[in-house]
């Protein structure tokens, strides 16, 4: 039996970008950034941030786009997924990236206007299983 879930809470690294697949299904691309902090054994403080690509599929994906921008705090659930392809020199390549499956807004609402009316919430939309893969 196999099993993969991932829970990360981040900070988004740029503006969602929202596209379609050619069947029509919204999808948004996004990167993330996430930190460790520790004390070493020497006493040390240290740090390791680790950025992410995500894409998540479906009706919630047009909701990123509208409501996250660069800096927005965001939980997301996700798993891996390792994209191949190869480059225009002939090599083979790989990247892996997060499908987010769901996600929550973290911190104070906002729109690319600025802060917002904490009365105010995006819309809820139920899209379970909507990725292509």
């Amino acid at each position: 039996m196999n099993f993969q879930k991932l829970f990360i809470i981040g900070h988004l690294t740029k503006d969602p970008t929202l596209s379609y697949t050619p069947n029509q299904q919204p999808v948004c691309e996004f990167g993330i950034a996430t930190n460790r902090n520790w004390t070493g054994q020497d006493g040390q403080k240290k740090e390791e941030v680790l950025f992410l690509d995500c894409a998540m599929y479906g009706k919630r994906a047009s909701v990123i786009r509208e409501y996250c921008s660069k800096g927005d705090p965001l939980l997301i659930e996700g798993r891996l997924k390792l994209d191949t392809w190869q480059a225009t020199d002939g090599t083979n390549r790989s990247k892996i990236r997060v499908i987010v499956e769901n996600f929550e807004f973290l911190g104070e609402r906002r729109d690319k206007q600025g802060p917002q009316n904490s009365q105010q919430k995006p819309p809820v939309v139920d899209d379970k299983n909507e990725a292509p893969f």
